[in-house]
């Protein structure tokens, strides 16, 4: 299993200035427009921002991580004692979450 960082989701309750931020300040590519769904091209990496409020330990920043088979990434990291959720479809990808000893989440999806 190879793990690659494709993307950090910020969640936010003021969309169009974050928005306007990424885009216009710090003049990064918008990649994706979706309701309630943003991404920035960060040369390699995404920044995402998602429709929500943010506060520690449950909608903080979430690293995501691509993998290509969710289902066999997420078992080879039960196996080496990581706790992760349940797969989840829906809305054209496949994901499952987990947090790091500290209490950070991370996500593994099919999204790129």
């Amino acid at each position: 299993m190879t793990l690659s960082m494709l993307r950090i989701v910020l969640f936010t309750k003021d969309m169009p200035g974050m928005m306007a931020f990424y885009r216009d300040v710090l003049g990064l590519r918008v990649a994706k427009d979706e309701k309630g769904w943003k991404e920035f091209d960060a040369n390699g990496c995404v920044i995402a921002l998602h429709n929500g409020t943010s506060s520690p330990g449950r909608r903080s920043p979430k690293i995501g991580f691509w993998a290509k088979d969710i289902g066999a990434a997420r078992q080879e990291l039960i196996g080496r004692g990581a706790k992760m959720s349940k797969l989840m479809a829906g809305g054209g990808l496949v994901r499952c979450e987990g947090k790091d000893p500290d209490g950070n989440p991370f996500s593994i999806s099919d999204r790129r």
